[in-house]
């Protein structure tokens, strides 16, 4: 199962089950939350109307009643009255107390139901008996067996007289007139729950998608660091995300950063060993046949192929020097305007020497303002290698095409020679370190570093080149962003 699908299960796993516990409470708590507070007001009202009986009852001759008593008509008359009360949005349209007084017997002397009791015997009633022996009396009955909705709260309270007792009040409510506020209360707590449980669920489905978000561009980065095709020239960087996560990405590439140092110091050493081996080879011959007689012309050749093999070192240290500092920076240098077409004069003005030396002539087939940010002798240094490897490839007497533009993201800096360009095979090698294709002029290989420098410079400043075939020759052309690029 995969990361995402596990977090979304597990979070609608605990979501749901919260939500399950919690409305159950809930909803179980509601019905007897309000007959407990149905209860506390009757306990009131019984005390409160036991006070106004006390003396009708105290009046009451011996088996007699309270019916056309003063207190039997008020009760009457609150029985009677009409009443229109919207509470909450629910109506209350009647007035729902029933009320019954018992003498000490536990007799029936006064009754506001319909059909009056007067006279019957409710000694064995829980509240009526409770009351009568001083106790709290309170019971809750159902009209039909079988109806739960049916069921009647009683609350009994004791009716004194001079530190007697009197008998006994008994009010009584249906909880079927509570019954409408407790299913209000019951939809809106399930609403309200419902529309819980759907937020819970929407940042769950949020933090889910964040961290599986955040998860894949670790494993993306993870893959770019050990994909052995992935472009060497350029720079990796780790997504920038916050806490944990933003710690565990900088800490993989700090790791990155440090494999790669060993690794590329295994391959720069291996790689140098074998371009070192051709100089040397050639000096050791040449310093060997100098210890012998020769003639001053051989001597002076050997002499110079000596040099010109020192000068190929050098270069190549020089090279390497300036790639690995290079490869060590995570950006430009410094970040300033630079003006394309300004650093090429100045690059062309550098190589003029050359330039004359094979003959090759330099002309514009477009010439366009183009200003980047970015370092500008990083820049120099790429556009000096571009032109040096066209030079060392181009044939005598030919033409070099520059073309310079820009749109409204990039710009475009190309250069071609008409040598006898690079196999197809071989293109996509171009700018690895020590990978270079024979000079047409003298058949040798060079170091490949120049490319690999251009490369390298590029992938500091966000951009990337083209190389493609021309007839006759090769086309390399640089695109680098015209805005600065964050690192």
């Amino acid at each position: 199962m995969r990361l995402g699908l596990r977090l979304a299960f597990g979070f609608l796993l605990i979501t749901g089950l919260a939500a399950f516990f919690v409305m159950r409470v809930f909803m179980a708590e509601v019905k007897p939350s309000v007959r407990e507070v149905m209860e506390d007001i009757m306990v009131d009202t019984a005390n409160l109307l036991a006070e106004t009986a006390a003396t009708d009852l105290a009046a009451m001759s011996k088996g007699g009643t309270l019916v056309g008593s003063e207190f039997a008509r008020h009760v009457r008359d609150y029985a009677n009255r009409e009443v229109d009360a919207q509470i909450w949005g629910l109506h209350k349209r009647k007035l729902d107390f029933r009320v019954y007084v018992t003498d000490t017997t536990g007799r029936v002397v006064f009754d506001s139901a319909p059909e009056p009791a007067v006279g019957q015997d409710y000694s064995r009633w829980r509240d009526v008996a409770k009351a009568l022996k001083g106790e709290y009396g309170a019971r809750a009955t159902r009209e039909v067996e079988t109806d739960a909705s049916s069921s009647v709260m009683y609350v009994a309270a004791p009716v004194l007289g001079q530190g007697r007792l009197l008998g006994v009040l008994t009010v009584a409510k249906p909880m079927s007139t509570v019954a409408p506020f407790v299913e209000r209360a019951e939809r809106k707590i399930a609403s309200s729950g419902a529309l819980l449980l759907g937020l819970s669920l929407l940042v769950g489905v949020a933090v889910t998608l964040w961290t599986v978000h955040s998860v894949r561009q670790l494993r993306r980065y993870a893959q770019q660091v050990g994909d052995p095709l992935a472009d060497a020239g350029a720079v990796l960087r780790p997504p920038d995300l916050p806490g944990e996560l933003g710690e565990l990405a900088d800490a993989m590439d700090r790791m990155r950063l440090r494999l790669e140092g060993r690794e590329r110091l295994e391959q720069d050493v291996r790689a140098l060993t074998h371009e070192l081996k051709s100089p040397l080879a050639a000096i050791q011959g040449a310093s060997e046949l100098l210890h012998d007689a020769l003639p001053a012309p051989d001597r002076q050749r050997f002499a110079g192929q000596i040099g010109l093999q020192v000068d190929r070192l050098r270069d190549l240290v020089d090279r390497l020097l300036a790639l690995s500092h290079l490869e060590s920076q995570r950006g430009p240098g410094q970040r300033a305007p630079v003006d394309l077409a300004a650093l090429s004069d100045e690059v062309l003005a550098q190589h003029a020497a050359t330039l004359a030396q094979r003959a090759l002539r330099v002309q514009w087939l477009q010439r366009g303002p183009a200003t980047v940010q970015g370092d500008a002798q990083q820049l120099a240094l790429a556009f000096s290698n571009v032109l040096v490897n066209a030079c060392q490839h181009a044939p005598s007497g030919s033409a070099l095409t520059l073309g310079l533009h820009a749109d409204a993201q990039q710009a475009h800096w190309s250069l071609r020679d008409e040598g006898p360009g690079v196999p197809d095979f071989a293109l996509p090698q171009l700018g690895h370190k020590f990978f270079s294709t024979p000079n047409p002029v003298d058949g040798r290989k060079g170091s490949g570093l120049g490319l690999a420098i251009v490369r390298q410079v590029l992938a500091l400043h966000g951009g990337h080149w083209q190389i493609t075939p021309a007839q006759p020759g090769l086309r390399v052309t640089l695109v680098l962003p015209l805005r600065s690029t964050s690192h």
